[in-house]
């Protein structure tokens, strides 16, 4: 069986894979009511869970899609795939 010459690793894949996730997670913590309701005003657009918690996770997310980018690929795996 031809192996692909990937440019990225089974680690790196993973590596982003839980980077999209935590990424996702974010947005999906930062939703809610909308400030514009008809009672008035919602104070819960300024939680902590969506002004501090749910950026952080996003942030986290997108350094870790950093990391598995650039996470270099074992020496023995790019020997392996040229053989």
């Amino acid at each position: 069986m031809d192996k692909k010459n990937f440019a990225f690793g089974k680690l790196n894949y993973v590596i982003c894979a839980v980077s999209v996730l935590l990424i996702i997670i974010g947005f999906i913590l930062m939703t809610g009511p909308s400030s514009s309701v008809e009672g008035g005003f919602e104070p819960d657009i300024f939680s902590t869970r969506r002004i501090v918690v749910a950026p952080m996770i996003c942030f986290t997310g997108f350094l870790l899609m950093i990391v598995g980018i650039l996470y270099p690929r074992p020496k023995g795996a790019s020997e392996e795939e040229s053989k």
